[in-house]
């Protein structure tokens, strides 16, 4: 990545206090121009709660200041109860962080070095925080850029898919609750506070994973915070950001059909990152994309951001499977609208072992999957792919083995495909619930499957995941399953591949039972939706290189280290998959902090029986400098019978080396057809 800055001085402001209303006070950080307050400028805003000082800094630092040169005034805020804010912390997008959030904007707009004018930008958290609070209309916000977010905090996020538990709820929730219990900085809150403080935070802190695991199903719990409640609420601007390895592509798609605003989407191969740092690569120019956004609607500048198409995408040539990739080859494409009009649907019935567009001779078929289906799919979503992380989906023939599956013909032309596959399958299922896990892949004329996509349904969940309705054996159903939008070219000569199966371990939790599912092969369809090139789609300029301002100076005090294997137990035909991520530690050289992060994740389930499946997971972070050195670790460990999960979490604070906090709950969590 090039690194340079705009032609405007900058300066930091390290921490600023913001009021709020019932006396808590928001830490904030701020890059300004630095004749900001005899010239005003617009704000944007990054609110979340990973640690300002010490947590996001490194990538903070590649970003804001390159903002504040062009003409910006960049604030990062950490959230109520986390890093050096004050208050506590509750739960993630809780109406209070929402409250918080619109007090602030407040504030910001009425500072001297402020125009007025605000938006709001995040990746992750931060891109949730932006549409949630653009839903409340704050007086002063235009326009906002949410990356690898969601719309709906049920359906397409990190705790269920399709009505199926995912593993990430258990890896993600012992993250949350251990990172947001760190220890303030004492430069910032005072050496007389700082351990005061940071007790409270210990003795507060509550594994919200708990809450997760409790609501089963689409409730008011998870209502709360899904935009997708009332796209109507949202009047600003949305620029709408993702890649085909993260977790939250889908949302793009539903917020550029859904919204009614002006609105722009731009997807690429990446994981869970920005794009001017996107890995796969190609990493793009996002930096100056997002300046072109924030001139047209911050400062009311032309920059011909509006008169481009709605949506760029990169569509996906394909490429060996592998558990990482630096690059994934494809191109751009554009399309006016979405639903786009240059994207139709192609329909394949199916046969045994067939796919084709023509009638298939009839054929009833059954599958009933080894719990150990699955272990070829690499991670719900790629975040840690910038570490050279091996998160990506392997050579599907491990997977297919235990999977019904229907290949097409060889094809006579390249198949481009851009939206959501469909699948439409008449069964029967002997058990009242099940996991449906379907995958599109490219089988090569080698034999290679590379996997393009897939989709996961909990069959008690096919009508609704608010009112839930069982299977009854030897009834037959209509199902419809959605796969995860995606862009890919299948090249001439390769098979489209169509995998069923009945797990998906261990990106999903198991089915309380292993279940037999009947397919009426002749009474199903695959829609594909094929989108042939169009000549608008070579006309807009390339996107520049990638840019960002200066890295902060860092020194490597201890290596990091990243494991990943599986283990296979003939004798109990269990498998075990292992994922270590040391992160090492890092000195932060301006400002003496050390930070250090350790984790690991052990999946293990007998491939005859779903109710040996278990998951543990430990987390730890690290964070010192002179005599304050602290850390806090959790370790969460789920099992389950039929009817039950059981939750096993402990939880641990340290200063200078000494425990000197302990917590630990219990829990015993109803299975409501999941």
């Amino acid at each position: 990545m090039k690194t340079g800055l705009g032609p405007l001085p900058v300066t930091l402001v390290d921490n600023v206090w913001i009021p709020l209303s019932d006396g808590t006070r928001l830490a904030a950080k701020i890059w300004l121009p630095e004749d900001a307050t005899s010239n005003p400028v617009p704000a944007i805003v990054d609110y979340i709660p990973y640690r300002k000082r010490d947590g996001t800094v490194l990538e903070d630092e590649r970003m804001y200041p390159y903002f504040a040169s062009h003409g910006y005034a960049s604030i990062r805020i950490d959230i109520r109860g986390t890093g050096d804010s004050e208050g506590l912390f509750e739960d993630e997008y809780v109406k209070q962080e929402q409250d918080d959030a619109v007090e602030a904007i407040d504030w910001i707009t009425r500072q001297v070095w402020c125009s007025g004018s605000v938006g709001m930008i995040g990746i992750s958290w931060g891109g949730f925080s932006a549409l949630q609070v653009a839903a409340r209309q704050p007086k002063g916000l235009k326009a906002i850029i949410t990356t690898c977010s969601t719309d709906d905090r049920y359906a397409d996020d990190a705790h269920y898919m399709g009505g199926c538990v995912l593993n990430d709820t258990l890896v993600w929730g012992t993250s949350c609750f251990v990172r947001m219990a760190q220890s303030p900085d004492p430069e910032i809150v005072g050496e007389d506070h700082w351990r005061a403080m940071w007790m409270k935070r210990l003795e507060n802190a509550r594994p919200a994973l708990i809450d997760w695991l409790t609501h089963q199903r689409r409730d008011d719990f998870w209502k709360h915070g899904s935009v997708c409640e009332d796209y109507g609420a949202i009047d600003c601007a949305v620029f709408a950001v993702g890649g085909w390895a993260d977790g939250y592509s889908n949302a793009i798609f539903r917020l550029l059909s859904k919204l009614e605003g002006p609105r722009r989407g731009l997807i690429g191969p990446w994981g869970h990152k920005y794009p001017h740092e996107g890995v796969p690569g190609p990493a793009i120019g996002f930096l100056q994309e997002c300046l072109r956004w924030w001139d047209h609607w911050l400062k009311a500048k032309d920059t011909g951001i509006m008169q481009e198409p709605m949506l760029r995408s990169w569509i996906l040539d394909r490429a060996e499977p592998a558990a990482h990739y630096e690059e994934r080859p494809g191109h751009w494409v554009a399309d006016p609208s979405w639903p786009s009009p240059h994207v139709s649907s192609r329909v394949y019935r199916l046969g045994a072992g067939m796919l084709g567009e023509q009638p298939l001779p009839r054929a009833t078929l059954e599958i009933s999957s080894p719990a150990t289906v699955g272990i070829a799919g690499g991670e719900w979503c790629a975040y840690g792919l910038a570490r050279v992380g091996p998160e990506m989906p392997l050579d599907q023939r491990w997977d297919d083995g235990g999977s019904l599956i229907f290949d097409s013909h060889p094809l006579t032309e390249a198949t481009p495909i851009l939206g959501s596959p469909v699948l439409e399958l008449e069964i029967t299922c002997d058990k009242p619930t099940a996991i449906l896990a379907v995958r599109l892949s490219d089988v090569s004329p080698s034999g290679e499957v590379t996997r393009v996509t897939y989709g996961l349904l909990n069959l008690s969940h096919r009508d609704s995941h608010e009112n839930l309705q069982p299977m009854e054996a030897r009834k037959s159903y209509s199902i419809r399953l959605a796969m995860n939008e995606i862009g890919y070219a299948f090249p001439p000569g390769h098979r489209i591949r169509l995998s069923v199966s009945t797990a998906y371990w261990p990106i999903a939790f198991p089915a309380p039972q292993r279940a037999t599912l009947g397919i009426y092969a002749h009474a199903s369809r695959l829609h594909l939706p094929v989108r042939m090139p169009q000549p608008g789609d070579h006309e807009l300029p390339a996107f520049g290189a990638a840019e960002g301002s200066p890295s902060m100076p860092t020194t490597v005090v201890k290596p990091g280290n990243l494991e990943r294997f599986v283990r296979m137990d003939i004798l109990r035909r269990q498998v075990t998959v292992t994922v270590k991520c040391d992160d090492g530690s890092v000195r932060l050289d301006p400002i003496g902090t050390v930070v250090g992060h350790d984790k690991y994740m052990f999946y293990s389930v007998a491939e005859s029986d779903p109710s040996t499946a278990r998951t543990e997971v430990y987390e730890r972070y690290e964070l010192g400098r002179g005599t304050w050195q602290t850390a806090v670790e959790g370790r969460t460990v789920m099992t389950a019978t039929n009817s039950t999960f059981h939750l096993q979490i402990d939880f641990g604070g340290y200063a200078n080396g000494e425990r000197i906090f302990d917590r630990s709950w219990s829990k015993d969590i109803p299975r409501d057809f999941v």
